[in-house]
């Protein structure tokens, strides 16, 4: 492992213009399983029937059913030593930012101060219709018998996560494309890179340049394009290769 660590620090610019693209794999050490996998969400439940705009109107109490377990499943989940890694490294001015496709808020609970939510989050929750905020501590309270939420005015209160079928916010893209532009070096770390657009980030990185590394227990889409990899666990392999980048800089 540290000789396939070793390429990805010689790889690491010293500018610190370096961006970290995460997906489930990151989180599954924190009790969050990949919503594809066995025991993920997915096998529980149909994405089309829970986690569409089409779904939220026509069977919202169907939808809170999976929104109770997603609640239950992340609010129980701490950050591993994979994402206060990443946290210790924007902290050194090692790293610049991360783009998550996660939905789970772990990278800010561990720290990370520079993040991209590209799917939204399910820390924050409004309503559909009036798209007033509510307190998503609420949505720990919510039992079969008190589901759906409703606001006030009568609509459907939701997570701010983007359902199937829904465009990813102008913010995240912008934000997250001008950080894959800019960024010297994109750090692929527990993501397939199968779902568009997010899985274009790394390429725009090469195009303007830069450089790709990834860890992943198993090779992305886009691995014959890195410059350095490491097949291994995120909480793991991340924590030695930010002791062996700060220990280099000092």
């Amino acid at each position: 492992m540290m000789d396939s660590l070793e390429h990805i620090a010689q790889v690491w610019p010293s500018s610190g213009k370096v961006v970290v693209l995460t997906g489930a794999g990151i989180s599954v050490a924190s009790g969050i399983p990949d919503f594809r996998s066995p025991g993920g969400l997915w096998s529980r439940y149909d994405p089309m029937q829970v986690a569409t705009a089409d779904a939220l109107e026509h069977n919202p109490a169907e939808v809170w059913r999976f929104l109770m377990d997603a609640v239950r499943v992340m609010t129980q989940a701490k950050p591993n030593p994979a994402h206060q890694a990443l946290a210790r490294l924007e902290q050194a001015g090692l790293a610049q930012a991360v783009v998550t496709q996660n939905i789970d808020g772990l990278h800010q609970r561990a720290g990370s101060r520079d993040v991209v939510e590209f799917h939204g989050s399910m820390s924050s929750f409004r309503c559909n219709d009036c798209s007033t905020p509510h307190d998503a501590r609420i949505a720990e309270t919510i039992t079969t018998a008190t589901s759906p939420w409703r606001c006030g005015c009568g609509g459907v209160v939701r997570p701010d996560i983007v359902f199937f079928g829904e465009p990813i916010s102008l913010d995240a893209l912008d934000k997250s494309g001008q950080l894959a532009c800019g960024a010297e070096l994109m750090l692929i770390v527990g993501t397939a890179c199968e779902v568009a657009p997010a899985s274009s980030l790394p390429l725009l990185t090469k195009q303007y340049g830069g450089k790709v590394a990834e860890i992943n227990l198993i090779p992305s889409r886009l691995a014959r394009l890195c410059d350095a990899s490491i097949q291994a666990k995120a909480e793991e392999a991340l924590p030695l290769l930010a002791d062996m980048l700060l220990q280099r800089r000092n």
